[in-house]
């Protein structure tokens, strides 16, 4: 597998472009200003470089069908007590966030979709 250095700092790190859907705007403006700066913010570091690699906040979720639009594999980012729910594009090398949601603690991801 061969990686475009044009979208590569230093031949190491590369950067993902990230879109966000149009619901993903509805969402964000149903927030307050200090949610939603949060989220942007964490979805702007923790997305735009390995977005598809398991950390402690990011996971892949598995037989997941979400009621929008999205190709699969479906990933979840978790901020606090919101989730951010996107997918990737290896080949443009970009992620599109597809949903924000409130996840209360007694409430499966499931649920919240």
């Amino acid at each position: 597998m061969s990686i475009d250095n044009s979208q590569c700092i230093c031949n190491l790190i590369c950067v993902y472009a990230i879109r966000f859907g149009v619901s993903v705007v509805k969402d964000l403006k149903g927030l307050s200003p200090y949610h939603r700066n949060v989220i942007l913010q964490a979805i702007t570091t923790r997305l735009s470089h390995e977005p598809t690699s398991p950390a402690k906040h990011r996971r892949l979720l598995v037989n997941l069908t979400p009621p929008w639009y999205a190709v699969p594999p479906v990933w979840e980012l978790r901020v606090g007590e919101y989730r951010v729910f996107y997918d990737v594009s290896e080949a443009q090398r970009t992620v599109h966030v597809r949903a924000v949601r409130k996840k209360p603690s007694e409430k499966r991801t499931e649920e919240i979709l």
